[in-house]
């Protein structure tokens, strides 16, 4: 069935690569693999072995080669390796121009590519966007930034209808870019000014009517956009306020998660409208909130300043305050949206189900045979009916407890996770799912493992390896 489903969502997107993009093709992270491994581990199954420079990034795949970055004493690499050996091909370098601010988890090789089965595109937040042909020759950049994300940017680009585009959700003039694949030149631009930072990649929506929409999460709201004009159709209010997630799209209906800090049940604090907190607070009257007029209050930020002072001019300001007001009323919260072909705000008409508990902080969520996973940190994994929301079953997976930034990922009548630490767990799908294997690699794992033909590819911190029963 999830072979069928996969060649479905193919043939409308006309994709041509076999795992194009960050979780696959769509980021839907389902292959129709057969034969796949129980259990991998550095020394289960390995087909091979390559160390690779540092980076976060997720392999994509063509039918005979491998993308993802790195980087290296001030350089940023696009790398292509053969699928069959592992054995690197092509190394390309672009100068570190810029060192962004970066959280601890983040790197400045961490934004997936995208292919087309022969050309590559890269985004690195301290540069913009290139493209490489398969040789590795220079096709064209488009330099961008420096951005204002007090994280660092981490969404990665997606191809659609001969466009590259990439969601650039930032604490100040978050936009969506378009550009034509071949040339690189701009084909639309859309603001985004209802968001702050986020690092969620989008996905494709092919309406009931026709349409090819772009599905972008992010704080506050979840949207949709015209892939051919850019024009924003609909949007779903009720989102985090960080949004890291990617969605799934399939027959129809669009499965989103969404979790901030702070954001949990019983977490909540709404906040007065700005004008009477001036009246309370702002002891000089200069019609601004300083961190010394905060910071004794009831509404004193436990975080750091420039979180909420999203211009960095020290000071909160009405659209500074909005954006917190909203924060300390976000609820972190797992939802399916079947928006048919409507426009305009959905949230009251349009939304299928929603539920708020053992929501994932990172990682995106999985449909799989008509059930959807997802994975929380302390390794808490759950199963949902997809078209109700009812919750199956959740516990923890034995010793896997750990945080988890790569994303599951399913075959064979497998679904493949891997934590933090190392811990790659594989799990017997179903309402009563059941751990297989739990291997430990005694190393980190950010990125998320692409499947093809039978083989498992999986990033490491030093190395990428391949995996498949011998």
């Amino acid at each position: 069935m999830q072979l069928a489903i996969l060649t479905i969502i193919c043939a409308a997107a006309a994709w041509s690569a076999e795992w194009n993009s960050f979780r696959g093709e769509n980021g839907f992270g389902v292959d129709g693999s057969k034969n796949l491994p129980l259990a991998i581990g550095p020394s289960k199954n390995v087909v091979w072995r390559t160390e690779l420079p540092s980076g976060t990034s997720s392999p994509v795949l063509t039918k005979d080669k491998i993308f993802l970055t790195g980087y290296e004493s001030g350089k940023l690499l696009t790398i292509a390796l053969d699928r069959d050996s592992g054995r690197i091909l092509w190394k390309r370098a672009l100068e570190q121009s810029r060192a962004e601010k970066l959280h601890k988890l983040n790197s400045p090789a961490s934004a997936t590519p995208a292919t087309d089965g022969s050309n590559v595109y890269t985004f690195f937040g301290d540069f913009g966007l290139i493209s490489y042909g398969p040789d590795g020759n220079e096709r064209w950049r488009v330099p961008l930034g420096p951005f204002s994300n007090l994280h660092g940017m981490a969404g990665s680009p997606v191809l659609a209808d001969g466009k590259l585009i990439l969601v650039c959700d930032q604490d100040t003039e978050s936009f969506i870019l378009a550009l034509d694949k071949n040339t690189g030149k701009q084909v639309w631009k859309a603001k985004r000014p209802a968001v702050v930072h986020g690092f969620a990649t989008p996905t494709l929506f092919k309406a009931p009517g026709g349409e090819l929409q772009l599905i972008v999460p992010g704080s506050y709201l979840l949207a949709s956009y015209s892939v051919a004009s850019g024009a924003e159709l609909w949007t779903v209010r009720g989102m985090s306020w960080q949004i890291k997630a990617t969605g799934v799209a399939h027959d129809g209906t669009i499965y989103m998660t969404g979790w901030a800090p702070g954001a949990d049940p019983g977490q909540s604090k709404p906040l007065p409208a700005y004008e009477k907190v001036l009246e309370e607070i702002d002891a000089n009257k200069d019609g601004k909130i300083s961190p010394e007029e905060i910071n004794p209050s009831p509404y004193k930020h436990g975080g750091s300043w420039e979180a909420i002072d999203l211009d960095h001019d020290k000071f909160l300001d009405s659209r500074d305050w909005t954006f917190y007001r909203a924060r300390r009323s976000a609820r972190n919260v797992t939802m399916a949206v079947r928006p048919g072909d409507a426009r305009g705000d959905l949230t009251d008409t349009h939304v299928e189900w929603r539920n708020e508990r053992n929501v994932p902080q990172v990682s995106s969520p999985l449909l799989y045979d008509g059930n959807l996973y997802v994975i929380k940190d302390g390794g808490i994994f759950t199963s949902m009916d997809a078209k109700s929301g009812h919750v199956f079953k959740t516990a923890r997976i034995e010793g896997a407890l750990d945080n988890y930034y790569s994303s599951p990922v399913a075959a064979d009548g497998k679904i493949y996770l891997a934590s933090e630490t190392g811990k790659v767990s594989v799990i017997k799908p179903g309402a009563e799912w059941a751990p297989l294997s739990v291997t430990d690699f005694e190393e980190h794992i950010y990125a998320t493992p692409a499947l093809a033909e039978g083989s498992i590819y999986l990033r490491t911190a030093k190395a990428l390896y391949r995996f498949a029963n011998r």
